[in-house]
């Protein structure tokens, strides 16, 4: 079974959804039977022998590298010029339109796989109308696909609101031996330049505004010493504030899961977050984090691994950093950890989908009968 991934969302600078899907390869070679083709904006290099193309696609501006092709056209030709048996799309734009005409042609299944709540966020930008009009037009393209993967129960939820019926929850995973405790540095401290008893908060992410950074950098000088935030996901290092330090995005997975490792919690003030991937990274590198009620968070941040606060409210996110280190940090930590070996490894969540590909690949169903086939 050959198996496309496609999306727009592989740039230099990509979290969650570039993490996903090169573990995603790795996993897939070592099965039998099983051919994996990342199908993705660049300058044209790459070739199927590597499994990774890049489609030539202009640069956005000032777009942090991310790529956007001109029309769907040449990406349809280009899937099906692949003979894949299955595509997944990755994000809501050409590309999905692009899977959805290649898969027609093809006559293979098409999924979804819903990496961000897009009219939420336009919502937040733009208003109740704009969200609408988004709203209509995910009903339009997601309702024409085989099977939508949903990441959370909560995501699930928002697109069945939606009319969408072909929904499951296809958790992400974890690397858990990449993302362990090991990976701990007690001179992490002193690289930053730190006092030793300083209380070290980590925030790794990208800076765009529905992360809410501004909100925890407040939270922070709010708290005063020792409390200090270290943000993972700028441009260059440098010293924000004496209780800030920023330093540059971190493509190289075990570096990053150093830096989670030996802080003292993971915070994080999204409120849109349609799965919460880095959540689950801390957790699995021991610590315990600090979230917002708000999306997918409540579905992994408890009491059990960590606080959580209201959205939006910065002397919440105080009080919920205080509670925390009120608690028993290395207690939580532990428990967090076994969280994850229980419910979030990547072999876990894999499996199971790859489990889906094969059912969709044997016999395409009748449009609405696959979320009574497969379940949730």
């Amino acid at each position: 079974m050959h198996i496309i991934d496609t999306t727009l969302f592989f740039a230099p600078q990509s979290g969650g959804v570039k993490r996903y899907l090169l573990t995603k390869q790795s996993f897939l070679a070592a099965q039998p039977g099983i051919r994996h083709t990342m199908v993705v904006p660049g300058s044209g290099r790459g070739s199927a022998r590597t499994g990774l193309v890049e489609l030539p696609s202009p640069r956005i501006p000032f777009g942090n590298g991310y790529r956007m092709p001109i029309g769907t056209g040449a990406w349809s030709d280009g899937l099906c010029a692949l003979e894949p048996d299955l595509i997944e799309a990755g994000d809501p734009y050409h590309v999905a339109w692009a899977a959805l005409r290649a898969a027609d042609r093809l006559g293979v299944p098409a999924v979804a796989f819903v990496h961000s709540d897009l009219s939420r966020l336009v919502g937040a930008r733009l208003g109740d109308t704009a969200r609408a009009a988004v709203d209509a037009y995910l009903r339009n393209l997601y309702g024409r696909f085989d099977l939508v993967m949903a990441p959370s129960r909560s995501m699930a939820a928002r697109l069945h609101g939606l009319g969408i019926d072909r929904v499951v929850v296809q958790p992400l995973g974890v690397d858990t031996s990449l993302f362990h405790p090991s990976r701990r540095d007690p001179s992490l401290r002193a690289e930053l330049g730190l006092p030793g008893d300083t209380r070290l908060l980590i925030y790794a992410g990208r800076l765009s505004a529905e992360k809410r950074v501004p909100l925890l950098q407040r939270a922070v000088e709010q708290l005063g010493p020792p409390y200090h935030l270290l943000v993972v996901g700028g441009n260059r290092r440098r010293r924000l504030s004496r209780q800030q330090t920023l330093l540059p995005y971190e493509p190289d997975t075990l570096r990053l899961s150093r830096l989670l490792a030996s802080c003292d919690a993971l915070i994080h003030a999204g409120e849109h977050e349609t799965f919460g991937l880095v959540f689950l990274e801390a957790m699995a590198s021991g610590r315990p984090v600090i979230g917002v009620r708000s999306g997918a968070v409540p579905e992994i941040v408890d009491a059990s691994v960590g606080t959580i606060a209201r959205p939006g409210h910065v002397d919440s996110l105080v009080a919920a950093v205080r509670t925390l280190y009120r608690s028993d940090i290395e207690q939580l930590g532990r428990q967090a950890r076994q969280r994850v070996e229980c419910a979030y490894s990547w072999k876990q969540t894999l499996t199971r989908q790859l489990a889906r590909y094969a059912h969709l690949a044997r016999q395409r169903p009748a449009m609405g009968e696959i979320a009574t086939v497969m379940g949730d």
